[in-house]
């Protein structure tokens, strides 16, 4: 769920206006997982702009004050939420870990990095949500070292239905600052889309995993 009707509008329209949103209807882009997708969501962009990264840090950490109280810890998913997760864990003034996608080869093969305890209450911090398997492969691995996890927030989510079974498997409640239907609407606002595009990525949110092939 978003946060605010309000604050997914004013981050949409900040992740359009630093291009952090890339379209490209005629060669689309292809997916970690193989998926085609007209759409393209950079978030890493927005640290490079001040203003914004300090939105979107005030209200990550907004949204888990008010919704879990100060945590113990933040964790950042590896690799897009580890900057992003430093910045709150900072604005909150609590330690910081960040989860590898799997346990390193050498050294000391962690897949937690930083200092955890058991039992420590943990919210996650992601940049981004499409299926929600990498993020659920970072619950699972704070869940087998013991800790509390109070929830998951995110700057953006595709609202898939697979990533929402993948967290309801997990018992585990994602809170977003925007998502993908505040992001079209805006688009279409704003004139970074025409009608055209719009039915075009509305054909594509139904069944992105399908979509040209």
């Amino acid at each position: 769920m978003i946060y605010t009707k309000n604050i997914a509008t004013e981050t949409a329209n900040l992740l359009l206006k630093i291009k952090a949103i890339k379209l490209n209807l005629d060669e689309p882009y292809t997916w970690s997982s193989g998926w085609k997708s007209p759409i393209y969501c950079d978030n890493r962009i927005t640290l490079s702009y001040v203003a914004i990264r300090n939105f979107l840090r005030e209200n990550l950490a907004k949204v888990i004050e008010e919704k879990y109280g100060k945590p113990d810890v933040i964790a950042g998913v590896a690799t897009g939420a580890i900057a992003i997760g430093v910045l709150v864990a900072q604005e909150l003034g609590v330690p910081f870990i960040y989860i590898r996608p799997e346990p390193k080869k050498h050294g000391r093969q962690n897949q937690i990095e930083g200092h955890l305890e058991k039992g420590q209450n943990i919210v996650v911090i992601e940049d981004l949500i499409s299926t929600g398997k990498s993020s659920i492969n970072a619950v699972k691995a704070l869940k087998k070292a013991n800790a509390n996890i109070k929830g998951m927030v995110a700057i953006f989510s595709y609202g898939f239905d697979v990533a929402e079974t993948n967290f309801n498997s997990e018992n585990i409640e994602l809170t977003t600052l925007s998502n993908y239907n505040s992001l079209i609407e805006q688009a279409l606002n704003s004139d970074y889309i025409v009608e055209k595009d719009l039915k075009t990525l509305k054909e594509w949110r139904k069944n992105p995993e399908l979509w040209m092939q």
